[in-house]
């Protein structure tokens, strides 16, 4: 099996706020947006999609019902691929948020919950549901169009690092993650990382 993870193009939203599970427009539109995923997606090699999963907000199902749509699929929209819910901190400012909160965030990254939506855990745990779905020795490509948090999540699940770690990988906007099963050795394997 072939897992290629497409986070979202930019987003028409200031730079510097939190905007985790808040429903956010694109930037630009999402017809030339996807245009370009798909003519980066070609130039890597990657096969055409058996399936297309995405986050139901707009800002990931826009670019994968385009996806789709070149490609005579209809995306499968899946709450689980949502990005992270920050609660409060939602729509707010980074800097504006108290230091003292981040600081008690920071200090227990997994499990805090100082915002009131979900810890870095109960975030975990619903994406590995997701990804725990996928049938590993299927010979099937699947595109899943979500954010930086679920990419990370998943990558951390399928390479068995720790999600901690993971979190510090660079990951720009519109990167393609591209995870492939080997059955000889059973074990996922990244083939690109941020492309």
């Amino acid at each position: 099996m072939d897992l290629v993870l497409i986070r979202h193009p930019a987003v028409a939203v200031e730079a510097g706020v939190c905007y985790g599970a808040s429903d956010v427009p694109l930037a630009g539109d999402p017809a030339p947006e996807s245009a370009s995923l798909a003519a980066r997606l070609a130039a890597l090699g990657v096969r055409a999609p058996h399936r297309i999963a995405t986050s139901p907000l707009t800002r990931c199902a826009s670019v994968a019902a385009a996806l789709a749509l070149a490609h005579g699929k209809t995306p499968a929209a899946d709450a689980r691929l949502a990005e992270m819910d920050f609660g409060a901190w939602e729509r707010q400012r980074w800097d504006a948020i108290e230091r003292a909160q981040i600081d008690a965030w920071a200090a227990d990254f997994e499990h805090a919950r100082e915002h009131g939506g979900e810890s870095v855990a109960q975030f975990d745990a619903r994406v590995s549901t997701w990804f725990e779905t996928l049938d590993a020795l299927e010979k099937a490509t699947v595109w899943a169009v979500t954010h930086a948090g679920v990419i990370r999540a998943v990558t951390a699940r399928a390479l068995g690092v720790p999600l901690a770690r993971c979190v510090r990988w660079p990951l720009e906007m519109a990167a393609i993650v591209w995870l492939r099963y080997d059955a000889s050795s059973a074990q996922w394997l990244l083939a690109r990382w941020n492309a």
